[in-house]
């Protein structure tokens, strides 16, 4: 750990690191601090921030690389020159040895290389932060790949993360660092980072997929073989496609590129909004394309490691929220808003749609083409959350998801209409989901639930109906007893004040002769007083 912690220290201070830190923002204590610290000794250099934060990050190894990949989908919480640098990180990192990753496949399956594989490649096909590839051929004949966790990855990653931790709390005593949620961003990203590290759960996610796009033009999922899958090491089918940011094999395939941005749309939104299940990590390393039939082009996805899912809620709110959008009616996005609780219920509709015509009216004024759909959601984030808005973690990734897919669609169709593109679909669902088609699809899905409850609707009727009659009749008998209750308190009362009565009139009786004396001896005033005091004694 300790040397760990020296070498990240050693680049922080060859980076300058600190100077991202802004100083003016910081204690006293901790200013004079960091005037005085040795870090100060070396050069900063011509490099940007956000440059030296890249090398930085590539230097330190795999799990910072990966945080830097992450971290960059963040564009809400980064400013725009960091965020464009990171995004150059790089997704080739050093290969681990072929004799390692051969052990390690012999270990996971508890068999030789040789029963378990025809032939197997030890040069990987590629390598990435977590895991690298390499090709294999099965006993059976067909082409696969197999994916290997990097060995060690688990202990490295635990002591990076505690790093991580340690300065993310740093951070947040920093008031700017603060409203950027550094603990809760390191926790979102350890949580999906380890669970890339289960290729169980990769394998289902694969599968999954695969069954929602079975047969289907615009995307094909490779095959997953379960019986040589295991949690750090998994087999699936070999792909043979072009990555999809090869333009220039693209265009010489004659690929139908409008066709195929378009396409991308139409799978982001079919996995979102038909299926609830969504490949979340489709950028273009994880995505190639079917050039068979350049003018039917199809997607080829893998690496699912990364999905996400949306409640029946969540995707209403969307759906709402973008149709609101195209039709520019800011004070329904609004109401939507407070009402799915994401903002204050005491938030004010008027003011929270003035704040967000004013983010985006300056876009919606531009050319359908040029407007970027996925800024429009970030715009829409960042201003609810000014009325405190809480980041919503499904969204977010959802969000990064979407970034992903317009980058990729511009990159290959510049002229893309995503809105026109995505307007009608999205229409088309709500009609679905609101119209008798939507009911009819609900009623068949409770089908099998109704079906069981509806022998027992006579019984539960008849008990719902006893229980009724029985709370009515308490009511009654409570009515009657409050009722009574009253009476005898009335009666009480006038009791009392004819006892009051009976006493002061003895009272006066008794000492009728010294008070007729003393009466005769006073003036009108005192008499006066003294007649008012013995109406005050005989008032109820």
């Amino acid at each position: 750990m300790s040397l760990r912690l020296f070498k990240i220290l050693r680049v922080v201070a060859r980076q300058r690191l600190d100077t991202m830190i802004p100083m003016e923002r910081l204690p006293l204590w901790l200013r004079t601090l960091m005037w005085f610290s040795p870090l100060r000794l070396f050069p900063v250099g011509k490099r940007t921030r956000g440059e030296r934060l890249r090398l930085a990050l590539e230097a330190l190894g795999p799990i910072f690389i990966k945080f830097g990949q992450m971290l960059s989908t963040r564009r809400d919480l980064l400013p725009e020159d960091i965020a464009d640098e990171l995004r150059r990180l790089q997704d080739q990192v050093p290969p681990f040895p072929g004799e390692l990753a051969a052990a390690r496949v012999e270990k996971e399956l508890e068999m030789s290389l040789i029963e378990a594989f025809a032939e197997f490649e030890q040069a990987p096909l590629a390598s990435a932060s977590i895991a690298q590839v390499h090709a294999a051929k099965l006993h059976s004949g067909e082409e696969v790949v197999v994916k290997i966790i990097r060995p060690g990855i688990d202990r490295i990653m635990r002591q990076d993360m505690a790093l991580m931790y340690q300065v993310a709390k740093l951070f947040a005593k920093v008031p700017e660092a603060r409203r950027l949620r550094p603990v809760e961003v390191i926790r979102d990203y350890e949580a999906t980072l380890f669970d890339e590290l289960d290729l169980y759960k990769e394998a289902a996610n694969t599968s999954q997929l695969k069954r929602n796009f079975k047969d289907s033009p615009l995307l094909f999922v490779p095959t997953i073989y379960w019986p040589f899958t295991r949690r750090h090491v998994m087999v699936q089918e070999r792909i043979r496609g072009v990555p999809v940011a090869d333009l220039d094999t693209l265009i010489k395939r004659g690929v139908n590129l409008k066709k195929l941005a378009e396409r991308g749309v139409e799978l982001f939104f079919t996995q979102v909004f038909r299926d609830n299940f969504f490949h979340a990590d489709m950028h273009p390393g994880n995505i190639f394309v079917n050039c068979d039939n350049p003018e039917d082009p199809q997607y080829i996805a893998i690496d699912c490691g990364i999905v996400g899912s949306l409640t029946r809620e969540d995707q209403d709110y969307l759906a709402r929220n973008l149709l609101a959008f195209f039709h520019q009616d800011y004070y329904e996005v609004a109401a939507l808003h407070i009402e799915s609780g994401w903002v204050g219920e005491n938030t004010r509709a008027n003011e929270f749609a003035a704040a967000i015509r004013t983010v985006c009216e300056p876009i919606l004024e531009k050319p359908l083409k040029d407007i970027s759909f996925g800024q429009v959601l970030l715009g829409l984030f960042q201003t609810a959350r000014r009325f405190n808005m809480e980041v919503q973690p499904q969204l977010v990734l959802l969000q990064k998801t979407l970034l992903n897919i317009e980058g990729l669609g511009r990159q290959l169709y510049p002229e893309l209409d995503l809105w026109s593109t995505a307007k009608p679909y999205l229409e088309q669902w709500m009609k679905e989901r609101a119209g008798i088609s939507g009911l009819w699809e609900s009623l068949k899905r409770q089908a099998p639930e109704l079906s069981h409850q509806l022998p027992e609707l006579p019984v539960l009727a008849h008990q719902a109906l006893t229980r009724m009659e029985i709370e009515h009749r308490q009511r009654h008998q409570q009515v009657d007893a409050i009722h009574h209750m009253q009476s005898h308190m009335a009666r009480q009362g006038k009791r009392h004040h004819r006892l009051r009565i009976g006493l002061l009139l003895v009272a006066v009786a008794l000492a009728w002769q010294p008070l007729s004396g003393w009466a005769a001896t006073q003036d009108w005033p005192i008499l006066g007083a003294a007649a008012l005091g013995l109406l005050l004694l005989l008032w109820q």
